[in-house]
């Protein structure tokens, strides 16, 4: 018996892994956190299954289904949002399982910031602006920031800022951002990328506020960065005609002359 703890991706019930599809297909018990997780993935549920939405549980309930299952020699899926390694609350029950010698495996997914991207058809990362990604958030009741991790911090890194959990403190967000990034610096907020309701705002820091008006709950990630609506930055050299790579060797007198 083991559980397969398997990220469910951002929306789309498409944006799973085959593993994780066939995980699911697999396993007479599946848990899942019905608050986010789409109900068309439950349809790879083998017949038969038991299906728990974990939303209305605690984690003890949790922890019963799993060692229900245990006792019954039943592969348990257990689904959550996006990847699995950041805020998936995994860590704690990974925790659990080990304490009571039950086998767990963990397979990972789309993440959020992945799924927003795309939507918004940008890399994060150019040549010259910025080459660093920072996933984020805010304080929450749930889960406080250490000190030492806050948005002033990471602002004045000059990297692509990914902020979950954090447009219902929207003006706190622009106000710490502000002095290290300028009023005119790019923002994009996604609000449930890869569902059929998705929704894109683009602004700046200056004018986000403005854009943004009430529409969007907590579910909307921030993007903020000048990798966002930037047309002037270099070309990557692991494309330049010049370079001399493993797999393109130029010149004369080529780095790696045997490769093939």
């Amino acid at each position: 018996m083991t559980v397969h703890f398997i990220g469910a991706g951002p929306g789309a019930p498409d944006l799973i892994t085959l593993r994780g599809r066939d995980l699911i297909a697999a396993s007479p018990v599946c848990l899942y956190a019905g608050s986010l997780v789409p109900q068309a993935l439950l349809a790879h549920c083998p017949p038969g299954a038991r299906i728990v939405n974990t939303a209305p549980l605690s984690l003890d309930e949790i922890m019963a289904e799993i060692s229900a299952a245990h006792a019954a020699g039943q592969d348990v899926a257990r689904l959550h949002s996006g990847d699995l390694s950041i805020w998936s609350a995994m860590g704690e029950q990974l925790r659990r399982l080990r304490a009571l010698n039950i086998p767990y495996d963990v397979t990972p997914g789309v993440p959020s910031f992945a799924a927003a991207a795309a939507a918004l058809a940008t890399e994060l990362t150019l040549p010259g602006l910025a080459q660093s990604v920072v996933l984020t958030r805010t304080s929450g009741r749930a889960t406080a920031m250490p000190a030492r991790e806050n948005l002033p911090a990471f602002a004045a890194t000059g990297a692509t800022l990914a902020i979950h959990l954090s447009v219902h403190v929207l003006a706190d967000v622009v106000k710490d951002l502000t002095p290290h990034y300028g009023p005119d610096c790019p923002v994009a907020v996604v609000w449930r990328a890869t569902w059929p309701d998705e929704r894109i705002v683009r602004a700046t820091l200056a004018t986000l506020q403005t854009a943004i008006g009430a529409e969007m709950e907590r579910t909307a990630l921030i993007l903020v960065g000048p990798a966002l609506a930037a047309e002037g930055f270099e070309e990557s050299r692991l494309y330049a005609g010049d370079y001399d790579r493993r797999f393109r060797p130029v010149g004369t007198e080529p780095r790696f002359p045997d490769a093939t």
